[in-house]
């Protein structure tokens, strides 16, 4: 299977169905982010500690893996320049779509996370990365692109899932029982049959993977980033029952030397 294509497809599916993580910024929004009144969310409900982010005027940002309309515009809208990278062509449109609503400016990207070979070396001064390398199946290349595209100094702002949820078994878990089924790092193309697969791609859903905190974590270090921020985030109550007994998401702030 092409994961790129199926997932890029899924995603724009994703669009049509109103994902949350699909839903643009609001006009409100934006004109208090122009106040200087913003934050994002990168993992499903803690915001972004503010003092994780440089100054934004004028600043070169990427968002990375970020289309949806969501953390570009309201960091385009706080002053910097942004640059929406993004697999899924109708979550770029998103951020085209309040661009134009709001007058802001703001250049789309449409490509692999893994592959940012569209940027020169040290073209951003800030790379922003919601939950989204879950979408692919390598996640160290991401790390590699986001260090080479930053300029020394630079900041990478990441979220993503805490690999443990992926272990677990998900019909137990919608009953409320969290029953540890698959070893990490997992995969639903490898770790699924694939009838247990089919309940994902009949329904055009986006195929995931969980990395383990290695290279999560130990990826961003070999990159040469230096982790100077991190937190934990719990999902929503409907997510299952492992987001009961733990943090499900995480973030962390690296640094370019």
């Amino acid at each position: 299977m092409d994961i790129l294509t199926y997932n890029r497809e899924a995603w724009n599916r994703q669009v049509a169905q109103g994902n949350r993580w699909t839903i643009p910024a609001s006009p409100d929004e934006i004109a208090r982010a122009r106040r200087g009144e913003w934050a994002v969310v990168l993992t499903p409900t803690k915001p972004v500690p503010a003092d994780w982010f440089p100054p934004l005027g004028r600043i070169h940002v990427l968002a990375l893996a970020s289309g949806g309309g969501q953390q570009g515009p309201i960091l385009a809208a706080a002053g910097a320049e942004v640059t929406v990278f993004d697999n899924s062509p109708a979550q770029l449109e998103r951020d085209r779509m309040v661009a134009e609503r709001d007058g802001l400016t703001i250049r789309t990207v449409q490509g692999d996370m893994r592959d940012l070979s569209a940027f020169a070396d040290g073209s951003f001064d800030l790379v922003v990365h919601p939950v989204s390398n879950c979408f692919v199946p390598e996640v160290r290349p991401v790390w590699r692109e986001a260090f080479r595209v930053l300029r020394p100094g630079g900041r990478l702002i990441a979220g993503f899932v805490n690999p443990l949820v992926f272990a677990v078994d998900p019909d137990l878990d919608a009953q409320g029982v969290a029953q540890l089924r698959y070893p990490l790092p997992y995969s639903d193309l490898e770790s699924l049959t694939a009838q247990e697969r089919a309940r994902y791609t009949d329904a055009g859903e986006p195929l995931v993977f969980g990395h383990t905190l290695e290279d999560q974590i130990g990826g961003q270090l070999a990159a040469g980033f230096s982790i100077i921020g991190f937190y934990e985030d719990h999902a929503n109550d409907d997510q299952g029952a492992i987001h009961r007994y733990m943090a499900g998401y995480m973030a962390t702030c690296a640094l370019k030397p």
